[in-house]
C-alpha cells in the first residue's frame, strides 16, 4: 500500500546515521484488491524482525479502537495495541512527536496514502474523530486511549481463563461458556490483527458441527475433521 521513493529512503537513512542507528530498506508488493489495508499490514510485518518497535502514538491507539469497533471486534480488539517494547511511544500524541522532530530538525516523511479516504483508517482519522471532538466538545483521542487500557485489563483477565479451553478441540469449544469460547477462538486466530466477531462466530459454528469449514480471511480457512479444528490455506 505504501508508495515509497528512493528520496524518502535517503531521508530516513540520513536520520538513522545522525542518531547512530543502522538502516535497512525492504520492498514488498501488495496487489490491489479486497482487504488491502489488512494484507498490506500483514506484508509489512512479515519482513520486519520479531522485536521491531513501531512509532504508533496515542492517536493511532484511538483510531485502532474505533476501527475495531466498526469492524465488530470483541473486547480484545477494543483493547488496541499493548504498551510494551514494540510500542515505545504509545503514550505520546502525534502532535508531540511532530513537534519533537521539528525541534531536532528531523525531516518527517509523510505517507501519501494517509490522505486517501478510500481507506477506513483515514476516514476515522480525518472525518470520524474530528466529528466526535466537535460533538463531545473535548479531545476524544485521549479518552479512547484510556478506554483501551481499561479494556485491556479486562481482556487479559479473560485471556487467562480462556487458556483452559483448547480452541482446536471442537467438543471442548462447543461446551465451554460462550464468552470463553469466543475468547479462545479469537486468541487462536490472532496474528497481527484480531478477527472480527462474525469470523469468530463462523468458527464456533464449525466447532458445533453446523458446517465443516469457514473462511477466516488472509486466504485461510478453519476446517473440522475428527472433532479437531485446523487452520489451512484455502485450496
Amino acid at each position: 500500500m505504501r508508495q515509497g521513493s528512493d528520496q524518502e529512503a535517503k531521508i530516513v537513512a540520513r536520520v538513522a546515521e545522525q542518531i547512530g542507528a543502522s538502516f535497512v530498506s525492504k520492498t514488498v508488493k501488495v496487489e490491489p484488491g479486497a482487504n488491502l489495508e489488512a494484507r498490506a499490514r500483514y506484508a509489512r510485518f512479515a519482513v520486519l524482525p520479531d522485536a521491531v518497535a513501531t512509532g504508533h502514538t496515542a492517536d493511532d491507539q484511538a483510531e485502532t479502537l474505533m476501527i475495531n469497533l466498526l469492524r465488530g471486534a470483541g473486547l480484545q480488539g477494543l483493547a488496541g495495541m499493548r504498551h510494551n517494547h514494540s510500542h515505545p511511544i504509545l503514550n505520546l500524541r502525534r502532535s508531540e512527536t511532530e513537534m519533537l522532530c521539528r525541534q531536532l530538525e528531523i525531516t518527517c516523511v509523510v505517507d501519501p496514502t494517509n490522505t486517501d479516504l478510500k481507506f477506513l483508517r483515514n476516514q476515522v482519522r480525518q472525518q470520524l474523530l474530528p466529528l466526535m471532538n466537535e460533538l463531545s466538545q473535548r479531545d476524544v483521542a485521549q479518552i479512547l486511549a484510556r478506554q483501551a487500557d481499561l479494556f485491556r485489563d479486562d481482556s487479559d483477565f479473560l485471556d487467562d481463563l480462556a487458556k483452559q479451553v483448547d480452541p482446536t478441540d471442537a467438543k471442548a469449544l462447543s461446551v465451554a461458556p460462550i464468552a470463553l469460547a469466543r475468547r479462545a477462538v479469537r486468541v487462536w486466530l490472532t496474528e497481527t490483527y484480531p478477527p472480527d466477531a462474525a469470523t469468530v462466530e463462523r468458527v464456533l459454528d464449525v466447532a458445533r458441527g453446523a458446517t465443516t469449514a469457514c473462511e477466516i480471511g488472509m486466504n485461510r480457512e478453519v476446517r473440522r475433521s475428527n472433532q479437531r479444528l485446523q487452520i489451512n490455506l484455502k485450496q
